[in-house]
């Protein structure tokens, strides 16, 4: 979802050369480094390649105190790795957690380093949910923990439900930010919702272009053309970034990145043409609306703004869903990328809501059932 944005964001797309700017941009990185270089005695700071069923990627693990919860997170797209974006909200977060990225197949620094034929095998959601696996055990092992925050955001929330699934002894806590849950039902809940917007602004040229594409998103294969109209106005009306007709300040975030090249950004571009195609047809298979149970506290955070992936089709599944705990956290000025709109009260609500229950001693407890603390934004929902 995201890595179609980005197939019309044109303002980010790269040219087979550096533009003359990546001078500018090599130059502020290394101040950037250095300021979120972390250097207290028990912190961890790693980048590297973990092969993960045959298939090299790339991992970074940050955090100050290695005894801190450790957060797994699941990017978006597919395709849209966040390794190079998250540099301006991730810092605060290592403080209280030690936060794995992870750029998946098809994407980013995984796709740059081992080739896109390698990539391209590892392109289903049977296969990247098996990756994810692989990954959780990897970070147990090496960092010596039980038990890890699944974070999933947009299509990220797919595979990192399938393993929370698979796996509910792995998983302390999961948190749901922007989820995908039904592709369909995702679809036509955007739909009904940009036609209204449309009338409400009484915009006759989104309301043709959008009439155009009816049925949408009908019942069989979904046309890129269809969804590219769609994606269009969610991004005009603020549906991606509130209050914004675009989400430039997102995508070009990871130009500053001391974590990523020119030639990694490049590979974001080419993972989102890569990897849409190759796992669509999955994806319209997705129902996680079926869910009827999950075994570790479920936490879902959701812009007010979001026509991405609307709350109205996650809200009445949490509400049925069987958890230890079940939780909203709302962000009413952010959309679909909440991290990035709404960073302090994120940051806040993962401190506040999240690591109290994802504490070793709380993921022990039988007593998690009962509750968790909460925040101004948090409605929590138990069973």
């Amino acid at each position: 979802l995201l890595s179609i944005a980005c197939a019309l964001g044109l303002a980010h797309a790269h040219a087979a050369e550096p533009p003359p700017a990546e001078a500018a941009y090599a130059a502020v990185r290394p101040l950037i480094a250095e300021q979120q270089r972390l250097v207290a005695p028990q912190a961890v700071e790693l980048s590297e390649a973990v092969t993960l069923g045959g298939l090299p990627q790339w991992v970074t693990v940050r955090g100050t105190d290695r005894s801190n919860p450790v957060l797994v997170y699941v990017h978006g797209g597919p395709g849209a790795a966040e390794m190079g974006r998250s540099w301006p909200y991730q810092r605060g977060w290592e403080d209280y957690f030690t936060v794995v990225q992870w750029d998946q197949p098809g994407t980013g620094k995984t796709l740059r380093h081992a080739g896109e034929a390698a990539n391209r095998a590892h392109l289903t959601r049977a296969q990247m949910a098996d990756d994810l696996a692989a990954l959780i055990a990897w970070v147990r092992e090496r960092l010596g923990v039980a038990r890890v925050v699944l974070l999933g955001h947009s299509w990220g929330n797919v595979i990192g439900m399938d393993v929370a699934l698979r796996r509910p002894d792995w998983v302390s806590a999961y948190v749901g930010v922007g989820p995908l849950m039904n592709l369909q039902a995702n679809e036509r809940a955007q739909y009904e919702a940009l036609l209204a917007e449309a009338r409400r602004r009484g915009d006759t040229t989104a309301l043709a272009e959008l009439q155009a594409i009816a049925p949408y998103p009908g019942d069989g294969e979904i046309p890129f053309e269809k969804i590219n109209v769609a994606r269009k106005w969610v991004m005009a009306y603020g549906g991606l970034a509130a209050y914004r007709s675009d989400a430039n300040f997102y995508f070009r975030a990871a130009r500053l990145s001391p974590l990523y090249a020119y030639d990694d950004r490049v590979a974001i571009d080419q993972g989102g043409q890569l990897s849409v195609p190759a796992l669509l047809p999955d994806m319209r298979r997705v129902d996680h609306t079926a869910i009827r149970e999950m075994r570790m506290p479920v936490f879902m955070f959701l812009g007010r703004h979001d026509l991405t992936t609307p709350a109205s089709v996650i809200e009445p599944w949490l509400a049925q869903l069987r958890a230890p705990l079940r939780q909203i956290v709302w962000f009413e000025h952010a959309a679909h990328l909440a991290p990035h709109e709404e960073p302090g009260r994120f940051l806040v609500n993962l401190v506040q809501v999240v690591r109290p229950v994802a504490l070793p001693q709380a993921a022990e407890s039988a007593g998690v059932r009962g509750s968790a603390p909460s925040s101004p934004e948090a409605r929590a929902l138990r069973p």
